[in-house]
């Protein structure tokens, strides 16, 4: 076991969960020990991340955002504090970012070792060459949830089609004739019942409405396996609005600070709301990107759709 000193700071608001227990998980093997376990982030990130912040044993520390980089500044600060009261041989930052460039080399001056972590797709050719020495974990999640999804949705599609199946009778049928059902299970029927269930079948369509026969008719004349129309999806008024304030969406992404000014302008934003809080309440006609850090939107759909 090393007696190394290992100080983990992390970026909680560039890295994922995921990532950060690959993280754990990798110095625990090659140290034995973290001295260290500190995450930066905003306070929502914070409360989204608490269960893993208390599984893994990592201190939040919440930052009341003043800018886009003041959570990198905060963990930059509290780096050099922690070298000077702590002296620990080696410190490692989890962050895709390049931006810390100046403190690794500032703490190697300290006589530290420096390690970087990384999330995959998100690190810089440059970024990795910073560091003593350079580790980039994928975020395995977001590729166990794809099939997952999928799957579900195939499965709510059979299940609406059994519900939907209807159940016929054998025309022409004898004494053992059967019941087809969607299930493709044959059950017996007696010749009499089939007779009684016919003599029902035409009592109520001799009882019913000459415009509901005319319906039924155009109904069966329809070629089999033909959709039937479904109605013009109906567009909400917020949706509408948020559409009309920012024509650009139906043709790309919208920068967030953009977005949150014209929305503002249009009051269809309070100033104590964000356009990021809008937009993800609506995740069937927004997406933000990138994932963890979102910067702009995209529409999803538009109501022309």
């Amino acid at each position: 076991m090393s007696t190394d000193r290992v100080m983990l700071l992390i970026d909680a608001d560039n890295v994922s969960v995921d990532v950060m227990e690959q993280a754990v998980a990798k110095l625990l093997a090659d140290y034995g020990a973290l001295h260290v376990r500190r995450a930066y982030g905003t306070a929502e990130s914070t409360v989204q991340h608490q269960a893993a912040f208390k599984r893994l044993s990592i201190k939040p520390m919440v930052n009341l955002a003043a800018g886009k980089n003041s959570t990198d500044i905060a963990l930059a600060v509290d780096a050099l504090d922690l070298v000077l009261a702590e002296r620990p041989d080696v410190v490692v930052i989890a962050s895709s970012d390049s931006d810390f460039a100046p403190l690794v080399s500032r703490l190697r001056e300290k006589g530290c070792r420096v390690r970087g972590i990384g999330q995959a797709g998100k690190t810089g050719a440059e970024t990795p060459l910073v560091y003593d020495a350079y580790d980039e974990f994928e975020h395995r999640a977001a590729r166990a949830q794809a099939p997952d999804a999928t799957a579900k949705r195939a499965r709510g599609a059979r299940a609406g089609v059994t519900r939907g199946a209807t159940v016929g009778v054998a025309k022409n049928a004898g004494p053992s004739a059967t019941v087809k059902t969607a299930s493709a299970k044959s059950v017996p029927v007696k010749k009499a019942a089939t007779k009684k269930i016919a003599a029902k079948v035409a009592q109520t369509a001799a009882a019913a409405p000459r415009k509901s026969r005319a319906k039924a008719s155009a109904a069966d004349a329809m070629a089999p396996g033909m959709p039937l129309p479904m109605p013009a999806p109906t567009v909400p008024a917020q949706i509408a609005a948020i559409f009309r304030a920012l024509p650009q969406l139906a043709q790309g992404s919208v920068e967030l600070s953009r977005a949150s000014e014209v929305l503002r302008r249009e009051h269809l934003l309070s100033n104590r709301s964000t356009s990021r809080k809008l937009f993800e309440h609506h995740p069937d006609w927004f997406e933000l990107t990138p994932h963890d850090k979102p910067t702009r939107v995209t529409a999803r759909q538009t109501p022309a759709t």
